[in-house]
């Protein structure tokens, strides 16, 4: 099916990468969709590059963005759930910061807008998130068994995460150093993230973003992963973001379903008013971009954006 022109909006590959081993056809399913740009996520390999770097060429596609590492590294101390710009080990932290500046050479090339950034996280023995979902799922957050994980969990988060912040302010603000001196042009989202032991909280964004003042650095709104913070009780989605408004550099448009995440707004959910508090970050946003799962189908897609362009032209007025 031929979608409608979505004309600004841009569209992430994680929607389909795993269909496609070719990324031409990757990127074409997206374009009949009605989108113009797509962001490139961390798993577009430099094999999918080689078919979709000369349809750019062409201009029979844009890139709105790309997201933290990419081209895709196999290596998991790089990959989306690691400490990243935060590791002790300098080795491991310079490694990171070329990463960083590598993406950004690929979104420049590309004509891209931004990079999205995973900046780190608190380390814990497991991961601890699973068991606050279960304990989510089964109790709910008012439950003492939540209660007291929960306080276990934020002890040892605000024990320890005020070192590897630090960390990460060090690290963009050599990233910004060195993409600033290569003229690249693009600016950096650090993201709202899916898990709580994940870097950053909205106050932690602010903290890195005002450390940062001047360089190409702001806040990049996943409104699921917030929605799903917020759920779970690590900060508040709409109304901690009134301070970092002016930050947005860029969205990842889905919605949550409970703890699952990457549905379309509205239509999954079928709640038609919910996802309304999430719109001015929306319309603030430099690059607006949908990430959704496979399981969203094309009509359930245009229907989504139907609503969600309705609902700002509303906002607006």
């Amino acid at each position: 099916m031929q979608g409608r022109d979505k004309g600004e909006y841009s569209f992430s590959t994680c929607w389909n990468i795993r269909r496609h081993p070719v990324g031409e056809d990757m990127i074409r399913e997206i374009a009949e969709l009605g989108f113009r740009r797509v962001e490139l996520n961390y798993n577009v390999t430099k094999e999918m590059l080689t078919t979709i770097e000369p349809m750019i060429e062409r201009g029979e596609i844009g890139v709105s963005s790309v997201h933290n590492t990419f081209p895709h590294d196999p290596d998991p101390d790089y990959g989306t759930d690691s400490v990243l710009l935060g590791f002790e080990d300098e080795v491991k932290r310079k490694r990171a910061i070329d990463l960083l500046v590598g993406s950004a050479e690929y979104a420049h090339r590309y004509g891209g807008e931004a990079v999205v950034v995973h900046p780190g996280e608190v380390p814990f023995p497991h991961d601890v998130s699973k068991d606050l979902e279960k304990l989510y799922r089964e109790e709910g957050t008012d439950s003492p068994q939540y209660r007291s994980k929960w306080a276990e969990f934020m002890e040892r988060r605000k024990a320890l995460s005020a070192g590897y912040i630090e960390k990460i302010i060090v690290s963009l603000d050599e990233v910004c150093n060195r993409a600033v001196s290569k003229g690249l042009g693009v600016r950096f989202g650090i993201e709202t993230r899916s898990r709580p032991q994940q870097i950053p909280t909205l106050t932690e964004a602010k903290t890195i973003i005002h450390a940062l003042k001047g360089a190409p650095v702001g806040i990049w709104y996943d409104t699921g992963h917030a929605i799903m913070m917020d759920r779970l009780g690590l900060y508040d989605s709409v109304g901690e973001m009134q301070g970092l408004m002016d930050d947005i550099v860029g969205v990842h448009i889905h919605e949550t379903l409970g703890l699952s995440d990457h549905w379309c707004p509205y239509v999954h959910s079928k709640d038609m008013h919910f996802y309304d508090a999430y719109l001015p970050m929306i319309r603030k946003a430099q690059v607006k971009v949908y990430e959704l799962k496979a399981a969203c189908e094309p009509d359930a897609i245009h229907e989504s954006h139907e609503l969600l362009v309705q609902k700002l032209a509303a906002l607006e007025e």
